[in-house]
C-alpha cells in the first residue's frame, strides 16, 4: 500500500518555485498535514544561476515559492545552505568532470542537500517529514518498512533521482504527486484551480548552477581555462585536437570539430577521456557497446541484496531500463547486461529496479567493452 498515516504529520515543504512543488505542498495541506514551505537558497549570489524559467535556484524563484506559499496559507522561510551544496554538489561536479568522469548533480543534490541537509534540520526542528514535487511513490509494507517505487505515470517517474535515499530517509519522504495518474498539464490545471502563479512556469532545464547553459565553460573557468589536448583514433592516430578533456562525455557525437571524417564515412563518437595525458579517443558507434560494469558507493533504498540476482537497471535520468544480473561483492557492485547497452560512463548512476520497487543505486567506476569480432582471414 502507498504510504498514509493515521495523525497529521508536521510537513516541511520544499518549494523551489516551480508548479510540481507547490501543487505537492498544497496537495499535503489538503491531506491534513501542518505544513510550513521552505526554499533552499543554494548560491551566494543568486544572480549567477540561471535566470527566468529556465532555472530553480534564482531570487526570482524564491520570489514565486514565496507567493505559493501565501496562496496556499502557510509560513514560508528561505533557508541558506549555499555553502553546502557548493561543497556537495558543484565542487563535487567539478572534480568528477577533471578525473574525467560524468556526473549527475541532481542526485547529488537529493543525496546531500535535500534528504540529508534538509532533512536533518528538519527533525531537528521537529518536522516529521519532508515534502517535495518528484514524482515517485514511498510504500508502507505491513511489516512497517517502507520501499521506494515509481510513479504511477511512467512517464513522468523520477525514482532514479530518488534512488540514493536509504530507509530511513524514506520514512521522513513525501511524494504527493507520485501515485496519481496525471499528465503534468493537469498539473497546471490543477495550480490554476489553486489559484497559484506559477501554473504556467515552463519546467527548468539543464544544470541549474550554470548560468548561460555553457558546461565547457563553466568547467574552463574552473579548471584553469583551456588546455588543448589530442583527439585520437582507436589507433592512435591524432585526428584533431580539442581545448579541454573535461569538457566531453562518453557516447558525445556533436562538437568534436573533426576535420576529416572516418575511413568508413560514419560518424565518430567519444570513446574515451584521459584527464592524465588530456587525449580524448573517439572511434564507432559499435565500440560504445558495454557488456558489464562495476559500481562504487552503493546505497540501498532498504535491505542490501542478499545475493546475486536479476533486475532491470536504469543509467541515466530519462532513459529506459534494460535487464542485467548483479552481485555486490565487499562493498563493489558488479552489473552484468543481458544485452549491450551504449553512452555508459565512469561517473554516472546505475539504479537498480525490481519491478516497479527502487534496489537501490551505485556511482560507475569501470566498464567492460563487448569485445570486437575477429576479422575474416
Amino acid at each position: 500500500m502507498t504510504q498514509t498515516s493515521q495523525r497529521p504529520l508536521r510537513v516541511l515543504a520544499a518549494m523551489s518555485g516551480g508548479v510540481d512543488s507547490a501543487v505537492a505542498a498544497a496537495r499535503a495541506v489538503e491531506a491534513g498535514h501542518d505544513v510550513t514551505g521552505v526554499h533552499l537558497a543554494l548560491s551566494a549570489n543568486p544572480q549567477s544561476f540561471r535566470t527566468g524559467a529556465r532555472g530553480c535556484c534564482t531570487i526570482e524563484d524564491s520570489r514565486d515559492a514565496r507567493r505559493a506559499a501565501d496562496v496556499i496559507g502557510i509560513p514560508f522561510y528561505v533557508w541558506d545552505l549555499a555553502e553546502r551544496f557548493r561543497e556537495d554538489v558543484v565542487d563535487d561536479f567539478v572534480a568528477e568532470y577533471e578525473a574525467g568522469r560524468t556526473p549527475n548533480p541532481c542526485l547529488r543534490c537529493n543525496e546531500k542537500i535535500k534528504f540529508a541537509a534538509l532533512l536533518d534540520k528538519a527533525l531537528a526542528l521537529g518536522f516529521d517529514a519532508v515534502c517535495t514535487g518528484h514524482y515517485a511513490t514511498v510504500v508502507l509494507k505491513d511489516d512497517g518498512t517502507r520501499e521506494l517505487h515509481r510513479a504511477s505515470d511512467m512517464a513522468k517517474d523520477q525514482s532514479y533521482v530518488l534512488g540514493v535515499l536509504d530507509e530511513k530517509q524514506l520514512a521522513h519522504a513525501m511524494f504527493p504527486l507520485g501515485d496519481t495518474l496525471t499528465t503534468k498539464d493537469e498539473i497546471r490545471a490543477e495550480a490554476e484551480r489553486r489559484d497559484l502563479a506559477v501554473a504556467k512556469k515552463p519546467d527548468s532545464h539543464d544544470i541549474c548552477f550554470i548560468a548561460d547553459g555553457d558546461t565547457q565553460g563553466f568547467l574552463a573557468g574552473r579548471l584553469g581555462g583551456p588546455a588543448e589536448g589530442d583527439i585520437l583514433d582507436e589507433s592512435g592516430a591524432k585526428v584533431g585536437t580539442h581545448e579541454g578533456a573535461f569538457g566531453f562525455t562518453i557516447g558525445q557525437r556533436k562538437g568534436l570539430r573533426i576535420g576529416h571524417p572516418a575511413p568508413d564515412g560514419k560518424p565518430r563518437y567519444v570513446l574515451d577521456i584521459s584527464p592524465v595525458n588530456n587525449t580524448v579517443t573517439v572511434g564507432p558507434a559499435e565500440a560504445l557497446d558495454v557488456t558489464a560494469l562495476t559500481a562504487i558507493r552503493p546505497r540501498w533504498c532498504g535491505t542490501p541484496p542478499a545475493g546475486p540476482g536479476t533486475y532491470t537497471a536504469q543509467l541515466r535520468a530519462h532513459g529506459g531500463e534494460t535487464e542485467v544480473t548483479a552481485e555486490l561483492t565487499d562493498g563493489t557492485l558488479s552489473v552484468t547486461f543481458t544485452e549491450p547497452v551504449r553512452g555508459v560512463a565512469p561517473g554516472q548512476a546505475v539504479v537498480l529496479y525490481d519491478g516497479t520497487r527502487v534496489v537501490g543505486s551505485a556511482t560507475i567506476a569501470t566498464t567492460v567493452r563487448k569485445e570486437k569480432a575477429a576479422a575474416p582471414r
